[in-house]
C-alpha cells in the first residue's frame, strides 16, 4: 500500500512524528493524540511506516491497565512472546493484557494505523525492552 493510498484511508490522519519514543521503534512512526478523558484513558491514533515495529515491551501494571488496539487503516502484525505473529487489518481490535510481553508494527511493504487505547491501572508503566531483529522480522 503506498503512503498516497494509505493516507486517504487513515481517516485520523498520520500526525506527527514520534521523536519521544524513536528509540523504542525500530523505523519512522508518527502520533497523533486524539483524546484523554477524565479518569486517564488515552486515545493515540499511531502509525507505522512500512517495516516499522516497536520493541518487545510490557505494560505493567499492580492490577488493572494493559493497552487495547484497534486497526484502522493498512496492514499490521502483532506478537506476544512465545505465540504465533498474528496479521492485522482494518477493523481488527486486539486486547493486550497488562504484563504481557509483545510488540506491534506494519507488515513490509505496508503503512500501518492503530488506535492505541491505554487502560487505567494501579502502578503502571510501559517497560521498554529489546527490538525485534531484523531476522525475526524477515522470517515472519
Amino acid at each position: 500500500m503506498s503512503r498516497e493510498e494509505f493516507e486517504k484511508s487513515n481517516v485520523f490522519g498520520l500526525g506527527n512524528p514520534n521523536d519521544a519514543f524513536a528509540k523504542y521503534f525500530s523505523g519512522q512512526s508518527y502520533i497523533n493524540m486524539l483524546a484523554k478523558t477524565d479518569n486517564g484513558i488515552g486515545f493515540m491514533n499511531v502509525t507505522f511506516e512500512p517495516g516499522c515495529r516497536n520493541n518487545w515491551h510490557i505494560h505493567k501494571a499492580k492490577s488493572g491497565g494493559g493497552q487495547v488496539l484497534i486497526c484502522i487503516a493498512g496492514f499490521g502484525y502483532y506478537q506476544e512472546e512465545g505465540k504465533d505473529v498474528q496479521k492485522l487489518s482494518p477493523g481488527d481490535i486486539v486486547v493486550i493484557p497488562a504484563n504481557v510481553k509483545h510488540w506491534h508494527g506494519a507488515q513490509p511493504g505496508s503503512w500501518f494505523s492503530h488506535i492505541a487505547v491505554e487502560i487505567p491501572g494501579e502502578e503502571t508503566e510501559n517497560i521498554w525492552l529489546e527490538p525485534v531483529t531484523d531476522e525475526e522480522y524477515s522470517n515472519l
